[in-house]
């Protein structure tokens, strides 16, 4: 056993004799490869800067700001005031003598379209109301609150007319909207 270990003590001692060694002649090699002091490199180096120098473009040169003066003359309009489309009146108007229907109190935006209820000839839609009531409308009842009128109903939406103030012109309007299906 002990002749066992002394053979591998020699090995692992000859192992590293060999690595010192090898990194010995290894340093010893760039030492001697490192002779030259390399002043005709840094010489190169120190010409080669000065004759190089940027070429930069002149800046182009600044005209001067030459302001317009604003003279309406009386022509514009004030842009603080509403203009008008056209002068003549629209004869379309939202009926306001009408008593109010319920479904009126309630945005069209937050009405939801849930469900068909047919009886005879009549189709009745099934509205849900923000307040989580369902409420049974049919063709001609008023729904939102820009005097929207139901005109047709089908299994997949409500058509509604509503009747809208232009932002332009202060008339109204007729506009065609949607309550689609919630699945």
């Amino acid at each position: 056993m002990n002749s066992v270990n002394l053979r591998l003590k020699r090995e692992s001692a000859r192992k590293m004799w060999f690595k010192i060694s090898s990194a010995f002649l290894l340093g010893l090699c760039l030492v001697a490869c490192s002779g030259g002091d390399g002043d005709d490199l840094d010489s190169f180096i120190k010409n080669s800067a000065k004759d190089m120098r940027p070429k930069i473009k002149p800046l182009p040169e600044v005209k001067p700001y030459l302001a317009l003066q604003y003279n309406a003359d009386g022509k514009l309009s004030d842009p603080f005031h509403p203009r008008k489309a056209s002068n003549k009146s629209s004869s379309l108007q939202p009926n306001m003598n009408r008593p109010k229907e319920p479904m009126e109190a309630y945005p069209l935006e937050s009405i939801k379209y849930v469900g068909l209820l047919s009886k005879t000839k009549l189709t009745y839609a099934l509205l849900l109301t923000p307040d989580n009531g369902v409420q049974q409308v049919k063709v001609g009842n008023y729904v939102g609150q820009n005097f929207g009128m139901i005109t047709k109903i089908t299994d997949s939406e409500v058509e509604l007319k509503e009747i809208v103030q232009d932002e332009l012109s202060g008339d109204w309007i007729e506009r065609v909207s949607n309550l689609p299906l919630q699945e």
